[in-house]
């Protein structure tokens, strides 16, 4: 992808409650000092070489992989730090950005580190979108960059990570993936990752913020929800059965706390009842 950059007319977006003002990506990313910040939000993604950034005196090295967040006004700065400094970028603003932000886990300037080392889609889509400046083309730009925010909030590791730690929790993740049909025990997950019980707990909290068994019934929940989809003639106790759990009315308590409904509901409210 050669280098570009983006200019969203506002025109017909700076009403909304989030909107793009720009989006960009350079080869090599050069040296940019602002003493007196930018007037919108910016979100950076490196995607190869090494850079330094400085927020209010604060340097930080971030690397393939990382990125940083930017608040309109605050003195900041960034250079490459070798000869390939792969960046790319959107700004952003509208009344809710602060808040879509701080859903994400964001709330101020700094850096953070992505689970996944590959371009977040939505913003490659913005930066892929035709490079007409029309009405169309910005109004898409303004809802991808709605869903990159969301997806920002399980894309991004906490803060206490490790990457030792974090290649620790990947297999595990796996491993429950394919077992989801089967009860599974804390041991056997640990045995996975090598590790004691106690100590997978505490990894798999700092990089999934959550514990291996609040995760576990979340995954199970969306499966159901897929075989609700796929087979709504299927009786709940069958369901239950098929993600993991071993009783219909456990099953049926958490899919109220994770919905807010009971799966009969659910189903209803999508249409699934035969």
């Amino acid at each position: 992808m050669e280098g570009n950059y983006i200019f969203c007319s506002q025109d017909e977006t700076s009403g909304l409650p989030l909107y793009a003002t720009t989006v960009g990506y350079w080869e090599h990313q050069i040296e940019t000092e602002r003493p007196e910040g930018f007037p919108d939000y910016q979100l950076h993604q490196v995607l190869d070489g090494i850079g330094e950034v400085v927020v209010n005196g604060k340097a930080c090295k971030v690397e393939a992989g990382d990125v940083f967040f930017l608040y309109p006004g605050i003195p900041h700065s960034y250079r490459p730090l070798n000869q390939r400094w792969k960046v790319s970028w959107v700004s952003f603003n509208g009344r809710e950005a602060d808040q879509m932000l701080l859903f994400a886990g964001i709330s101020e300037s700094g850096t953070g580190r992505l689970k996944a080392n590959t371009l977040i889609q939505s913003l490659e889509q913005m930066l892929t979108l035709a490079m007409d400046n029309d009405q169309e083309a910005n109004l898409e730009r303004s809802k991808l960059l709605y869903g990159l925010l969301i997806d920002l909030k399980y894309q991004l590791l906490s803060p206490s990570y490790s990457d030792q730690e974090f290649d620790r929790v990947k297999p595990v993740l796996q491993y429950i993936e394919n077992n989801l049909q089967r009860p599974l025990t804390l041991t056997e997950l640990a045995a996975v990752a090598a590790v004691t019980p106690q100590y997978l707990c505490r990894i798999f909290q700092q990089t999934m913020n959550t514990r291996p068994t609040e995760y576990i019934n979340q995954q199970r929940i969306k499966r159901s929800k897929q075989l609700m989809f796929q087979h709504p003639a299927m009786r709940m106790y069958e369901i239950a059965g098929r993600v993991g759990f071993e009783s219909s009315s456990y099953f049926g308590v958490v899919f109220r706390k994770l919905n807010g409904m009971n799966p009969e509901a659910f189903k209803k409210l999508h249409g699934l009842v035969p």
